[in-house]
């Protein structure tokens, strides 16, 4: 019996971008932490590998359903590239495999990915847990991923209002007055995040920092706060604090325990495994509570998972193939 040859889909960032909506992915993600809490998953996997002025960063996992997937992310990190080559620090790519023959389908720039299904997981994360009411909003990161997250907060609360702030004031400037044409409300630059913060029903965070920016007396009851920065052990955005009085949901609990906030935390004594509330699937499936009160404090410690990536690798590709994009290449050719 012979067999043919898969032939596999190449889509590039500018097709990624082009096909993938902000509102779709948050769907595509919302479903895929659904999914996991029925089990309908395959287990993922994360491995790390150092090398010389950098390393590599594997993420894998799958979910089941009519059409069953499976992606892996390796991505690169180098942070003396854009010195060295006047390349990105960042730099990967996505493996999109049928789950059930094993067969890859699609080979995927992952940045464009891994900023919006970040965002994605935010706004679904908003969804459960801000205040529905919630109109103003902080970010602080006013990068592309800063950028990525207030759109799609605004996609899911009724946001009229919003602060920029970034230790680049200029920077800050830039994404006022880029993300007020953007999502059609005034985005205004913040001198401080304590004052913003203050100010703000929703508090993201979306930066390398490596110490503490944001402090418990900064957060009025009631507001929902997603760190994103901190996705290695050695970042931190949040006061452990700030999680010891609030409701903690993670996206991935034994993930967060290693890395980002919630680890902070762990390690500092002030919060035990047991005291978080929810991982987020749990939520979204209606096996843990959401919010339940508007003073609750809630804060969503986002680690990033490979679920997310699977998810929204899948809404591309099958976008892709209805479009006839992408170009199509033989791997036995």
């Amino acid at each position: 019996m012979t067999t043919s040859a898969p032939r596999v889909l190449v889509l590039s960032r500018s097709d990624v971008a082009e096909l993938l909506g902000l509102w779709e992915c948050i769907a595509a993600v919302e479903e895929a932490f659904r999914r996991e809490a029925e089990g309908r998953t395959l287990p993922a996997g994360v491995l790390s590998i150092p090398a010389a002025g950098g390393g590599f960063h594997v993420k894998a996992a799958g979910v089941r359903g009519e059409r069953s997937f499976f992606a892996a992310k390796v991505n690169a990190n180098f942070s003396g590239n854009p010195e060295r080559f006047g390349l990105p620090t960042i730099q990967g790519v996505i493996v999109f495999c049928d789950a059930e023959r094993g067969s890859p389908l699609a080979l995927l720039d992952s940045a464009e990915i891994t900023m919006l299904r970040t965002a994605a997981a935010t706004a679904v994360a908003a969804r459960h847990l801000a205040r529905p009411e919630s109109t103003v909003a902080t970010v602080c990161g006013c990068g592309r991923q800063g950028r990525a997250q207030l759109a799609a907060l605004a996609e899911v609360l009724p946001l009229n209002r919003a602060y920029a702030c970034d230790r680049d004031e200029g920077a800050a400037e830039r994404f006022a007055a880029e993300m007020t044409e953007a999502v059609g409300f005034p985005v205004m630059a913040a001198a401080e995040l304590a004052g913003a913060a203050r100010r703000s029903d929703v508090v993201v965070t979306c930066t390398p920092s490596r110490s503490p920016l944001l402090f418990p007396d900064h957060i009025r009851p009631g507001t929902f706060v997603a760190g994103v920065g901190a996705d290695s052990p050695d970042k931190q955005e949040l006061h452990p604090g700030l999680l010891a009085r609030s409701r903690v949901v993670v996206d991935v609990l034994a993930q967060c325990a290693e890395m980002g906030d919630l680890h902070h935390a762990l390690t500092a004594g002030v919060v035990a495994r047991g005291d978080v509330h929810a991982e987020l699937a749990e939520v979204v499936a209606g096996r843990k509570p959401g919010r339940v009160a508007p003073d609750e404090t809630f804060v969503f410690d986002s680690t990033g998972t490979a679920l997310e990536d699977v998810a929204a690798a899948a809404a591309v590709y099958e976008k892709a193939l209805a479009r006839g994009r992408g170009l199509s290449v033989d791997l036995g050719g």
